[in-house]
């Protein structure tokens, strides 16, 4: 699957991609079982007209760049949306950067510009809520319109969602804000996790005894926080473990990130990529007086994250 980071860089993805594209847009936070149906349908659709399938996402995501103070947790970053959509048969991931410029076209710009003109588009999947272009003047009625125009079909996302269940992003991020990480899995259709690359810390975990492995947040709010069972992922290989998740206030941290204490592993993974599956919340993040109560609470995380782990395996 290719990346196409900027509208300004589509002509060139184009080359090869005379047969045109069927294209679905949004910010697929999470790539849940919905999200799948709508990729299923995606790929599909584009198999019987030999055109290629097209993901539009934006980032910033709209929220984060029109109220960013109350932009809700993303599920996924951009990485984790290129690897689960490509696992799903889509072939190109435009990745449209969201500013004022872009947020500024009119809603025929928008079509005739970039779907029709760049995109070369012969069928769009999109929900009949969307709104696009200067104003949100932009709707499903005005895009079935343009599809009669310009020559392009128009199918509404609501045909392809589950109808057994009510799945959505906000949906999975009140599962997780509430512990329920077994309702979160049925509707992403697998565990939550955390993908990352392991950075360089200050080394305080070692001299504690519990030598921990890194990772950033990035820029986003986590939707999860404080201590967890965790399942994690290393060159194809799991091994378990405990993880904190936020601020780490008893070392006086700011910035959001990860830390994950391995069990049974003393290898060198710093730059490398891992995937932390959170299995159970022990407890929530908090703020201890000492270094030694930190120590003494981490050892009983430990203990019942080992517990929890043999019981796991045993069944």
């Amino acid at each position: 699957m290719r990346l196409i980071r900027g509208i300004h860089n589509i002509e060139l993805a184009n080359e090869q991609d005379a047969q045109g594209s069927v294209l679905t847009i949004g910010n697929f936070d999470g790539v849940h079982l919905g999200h799948q149906r709508v990729i299923k349908a995606l790929v599909e659709k584009a198999k019987q007209l030999n055109a290629v399938p097209i993901v539009m996402v934006f980032e910033p995501q709209p929220q984060e760049l029109f109220r960013p103070d109350s932009a809700p947790a993303r599920l996924t970053r951009l990485r984790d949306k290129y690897t689960l959509l490509k696992k799903l048969g889509v072939k190109r991931l435009l990745c449209v950067s969201f500013n004022q410029t872009f947020a500024n076209l009119t809603a025929e710009q928008f079509v005739e510009h970039l779907l029709v003109e760049q995109l070369h588009i012969n069928h769009l999947i999109i929900g009949d809520d969307f709104k696009f272009g200067q104003g949100r003047t932009g709707d499903f009625q005005m895009l079935c319109q343009a599809g009669k125009r310009f020559g392009f079909g128009v199918s509404d996302t609501a045909s392809f969602k589950l109808s057994d269940c009510r799945i959505s992003s906000t949906a999975i991020r009140q599962a997780l804000s509430q512990d329920n990480l077994k309702e979160a899995q049925r509707m992403l259709g697998r565990p939550y996790s955390i993908i990352g690359r392991v950075f360089h810390g200050d080394k305080r975990g070692r001299t504690l005894g519990f030598p921990t492995a890194n990772v950033h947040l990035k820029r986003r709010v986590s939707p999860v926080s404080g201590v967890y069972v965790v399942k994690v992922l290393i060159e194809e290989q799991y091994f378990y473990g405990v993880a904190n998740i936020g601020s780490r206030p008893s070392v006086f941290g700011i910035r959001q990130q990860l830390e994950v204490h391995i069990f049974d592993f003393n290898k060198n993974i710093y730059g490398q990529s891992i995937e932390v599956v959170l299995l159970d919340k022990l407890r929530p993040e908090r703020k201890f007086d000492s270094l030694a109560e930190l120590t003494e609470q981490i050892s009983k995380d430990s203990e019942q994250a080992r517990a929890f782990i043999e019981a796991l395996t045993i069944t």
